[in-house]
């Protein structure tokens, strides 16, 4: 059986800045799936965002596109392999014109930042100490 894989579709008001942005986190694209209305960001092998202008996300919408500046549409947590990752991730995305929404959670065994991108998505990451996953 296959990995599942995992298309988060996301409505972005400047297509070329948000890609600007997330080539600054650190993230590239798969010129197989971008054009000037969608970008398809590469955050793993089996996970991806599709960045699509407003207009291109209508066409699948059935509701309003929410503004996420005023509402929490969803949080995206990624995984990552060590506290100094979780903060690699988090300063670039705040150097690239991110805002951290909240503080550091720092439970001990887990460790989160979160941000949010030019669009006011809500990205958590989040590192758990694997003894603790076992425990």
């Amino acid at each position: 059986m296959s990995a599942t894989m995992i298309f988060v579709n996301l409505p972005v008001k400047d297509l070329e800045a948000s890609k600007a942005f997330w080539g600054k986190v650190g993230y590239s694209f798969n010129p197989q799936f971008t054009d000037d209305t969608a970008a398809c960001m590469v955050i793993s092998d089996t996970i991806f965002a599709m960045l699509l202008t407003e207009a291109k996300f209508e066409e699948f919408a059935t509701k309003p596109v929410a503004d996420a500046s005023k509402t929490t549409e969803v949080m995206t947590a990624l995984s990552c392999q060590s506290r100094e990752e979780v903060d690699r991730i988090a300063e670039a995305a705040l150097g690239a014109g991110g805002v951290e929404p909240r503080p550091v959670q720092d439970l001990g065994f887990m460790y989160g930042r979160a941000f949010e991108d030019l669009d006011h998505h809500v990205w958590e990451l989040v590192w758990m100490d694997p003894a603790a996953v076992q425990g």
